[in-house]
């Protein structure tokens, strides 16, 4: 298969894949650090690399998932507020091997949509370096992470775009 053939299959695989099919293997920090490395050759406009991202895994990860569930419990009115979604928030960063938050970083140097699309990009890259690893993944973005500002010290200059997740899928059937 030449490298054409190769890259069109990725594409045509790629697809989001929720934590609730995940395996309980954990994804080899190799793997991980090539997936975020994929990221980062993300074209972007005046070498800007507006790329911000902070991985989340074992005792952080679980933090995470008990601070948007108190994030969800604090700005959802009572009538509202579904036991279910509260419980799905802390299942789904749970279940997840690893975590990656997507921030944007405005560098004033060019617009903002283009440092938010040279971000899509990256994120675009990692979804199709998790396919060609076997690894599920799926881009969340909740309203919940805007008020993750201060636990992922983001700047004033940065926005949280959302939460990138990522499992293996070994024995998993999808």
């Amino acid at each position: 298969m030449n490298k054409a053939e190769v890259l069109k299959e990725i594409i045509e695989q790629r697809r989001s894949i929720f934590p609730k099919d995940y395996s309980e293997t954990q994804i080899p920090q190799e793997i991980i650090n090539e997936i975020l490395h994929s990221a980062t050759l993300a074209p972007n406009h005046k070498r800007t690399k507006p790329w911000r991202f902070k991985i989340f895994k074992g005792e952080e990860k679980a933090q995470l998932a008990s601070e948007m569930q108190e994030i969800y419990k604090l700005v959802t009115a009572p009538q509202v507020f579904l036991e279910k979604k509260y419980n799905d928030i802390g299942f789904k960063i749970n279940k997840a091997d690893t975590v990656v938050s997507l921030i944007v970083n405005f560098s004033g140097m060019v617009p903002e949509w283009e440092e938010i699309a040279a971000v899509s990009m990256a994120v675009q890259n990692m979804y199709l370096s998790c396919t060609a690893n076997n690894i599920g993944c799926y881009w969340s973005s909740p309203k919940l992470v805007d008020h993750l500002k201060d636990s992922l010290t983001i700047e004033e200059n940065q926005k949280c775009l959302g939460l990138f997740y990522m499992g293996n899928l070994d024995n998993v059937a999808i």
